[in-house]
């Protein structure tokens, strides 16, 4: 059989050619964020994220995230980090405000390399090159999460973050966004399992566990969705009604931080402001 109708051949062709191409064609020394994709790497073209003061309602996880990235760029232990939960709650820019913050001390120290869903076989061709490289590093895949059935995907993860012979370097540390704890879909039928009925379970929960950090992001209160959406503004100078947030939000079925975010940009775009 040739190598055009092998499916193992053509991924085995694919990741030498990251291997050898895009190590010569990255400098991971240079520019504060990267992504990872099938074709290899390349610098973000725009880097940006709220400031860290402008998340509201997450103090929290703000607090943990962002105490967990500043000992990573400082070369101190540091934890893989697991944020699921609830959409638009602002788990992906946390993880971006974290590392700008990070970086604000030292822009060299840290970098944040992330890594697109369909570029996940190449997780480690992306770590043999960042472990040759003296920068710390946070890899960043978001919204992940796995098909029915797909037992492969997760036991590589599990692998990487854990004891496998591809399993990150010591300068990199990821950092994984989900909308569910335990990554791959759960269904009630587990629970009624008459063999082993938490096997199924335990075994999808053993993913998540293998992060030094799991933290949780809950649909936020009326009071905090009017807390962010009034942060946003003041810091943009702009005014709001209470009566007309709340209704964005109803006519949007949630509050979140991604809705109060849209409200204040239909108030700017009325303003004649730019964002």
């Amino acid at each position: 059989m040739s190598d055009q109708g092998d499916p193992l051949a053509r991924i085995a062709a694919a990741l030498e050619r990251l291997a050898g191409d895009a190590s010569t064609a990255t400098d991971w020394a240079a520019g504060p964020a990267f992504v990872w994709g099938q074709s290899g790497a390349r610098p973000a073209q725009r880097f940006s994220a709220p400031a860290l003061d402008l998340l509201r309602g997450i103090d929290a996880q703000k607090a943990v995230v962002s105490g967990n990235v500043q000992r990573l760029a400082a070369g101190h232990a540091a934890h893989d980090m697991l944020l699921w939960g609830a959409r638009g709650m602002g788990k992906s820019a946390l993880i971006r405000a974290s590392t700008i913050a990070a970086q604000a001390a030292n822009p060299n120290a840290l970098a944040l390399v992330q890594v697109a869903p369909d570029a996940l076989p190449s997780l480690p061709v992306l770590f043999d090159q960042l472990g040759r490289v003296q920068r710390r590093f946070l890899v960043y895949v978001d919204d992940l999460g796995f098909a029915e059935g797909d037992s492969e995907g997760p036991r590589a993860l599990r692998s990487w973050l854990e004891g496998g012979v591809d399993a990150r370097p010591a300068n990199v540390r990821l950092a994984v966004t989900a909308n569910r704890r335990a990554i791959v879909p759960r269904h009630a039928s587990e629970q009624d399992d008459p063999i082993n009925p938490r096997d199924a379970v335990d075994d999808k929960l053993a993913l998540a566990d293998r992060f030094g950090l799991s933290v949780g992001f809950h649909a936020c209160s009326q009071d905090d969705y009017l807390a962010i959406v009034g942060g946003y503004c003041a810091d943009l100078g702009l005014a709001f009604d209470h009566g007309e947030a709340l209704e964005w939000a109803k006519r949007r079925g949630a509050r979140s931080g991604r809705v109060a975010w849209q409200f204040v940009t239909e108030l700017a775009g009325r303003a004649g402001r730019s964002l």
